[in-house]
């Protein structure tokens, strides 16, 4: 006797957290990737393309319904029950280690081969979107999140202060670096 149970394949991230999104209601592909940049975006990417591909996926797997294309050419999708159940699965699983991707770190880990000027030049840069995205946490008020969503915040800020302290550190550690 075969088994006629239907497996589906688990969420990736980035569908699940576009079903994470819909649980607020309906929202077009433009909406969520709007709405992914503006919660998620400082530490989790998700690309225009993204979202209508895993939209395209879901909506083939039954994981969401599309709707009536509205104003300016935007289609709603909703979650569906077996959406939900799908997402429940993925928010119950333990989320694994993080892995760091930081693309500054890779390019002073060869940072020997910079000339120093623009190796300051790129930090520099870089401690600017550091200070802007801690400025735009700071402008947030917590009392107006959810606990779940307070908690990221807090941790962005945190995050935001170590960095910006690694930064002003920086220069004690390439003067200290033997030549």
């Amino acid at each position: 006797m075969t088994d006629t149970v239907t497996r589906r394949r688990p969420l990736n991230s980035t569908a699940a957290s576009l079903l994470g999104f819909l649980h607020e209601g309906p929202m077009s592909g433009w909406d969520l990737a709007t709405q992914a940049q503006h919660r998620i975006g400082d530490f989790w990417t998700i690309t225009q393309s993204q979202v209508y591909r895993e939209l395209s996926s879901m909506d083939t797997a039954g994981l969401v319904t599309k709707g009536e294309r509205g104003a300016r050419e935007r289609t709603p999708y909703r979650i569906t029950d077996t959406g939900r159940a799908a997402f429940a699965e993925w928010i119950a699983r333990d989320p694994g280690a993080e892995t760091i991707r930081v693309p500054l770190l890779l390019t002073l880990s060869f940072g020997e081969h910079l000339d120093p000027a623009h190796r300051d030049r790129i930090i520099a840069a870089n401690k600017d979107i550091h200070q802007t995205r801690l400025d735009h946490y700071l402008d947030e008020d917590p009392t107006a999140l959810a606990p779940h969503q307070r908690a990221t915040l807090e941790f962005g800020i945190a995050y935001e202060r170590a960095v910006l302290q690694w930064f002003d550190r920086l220069p004690g550690i390439f003067a200290a670096t033997p030549s």
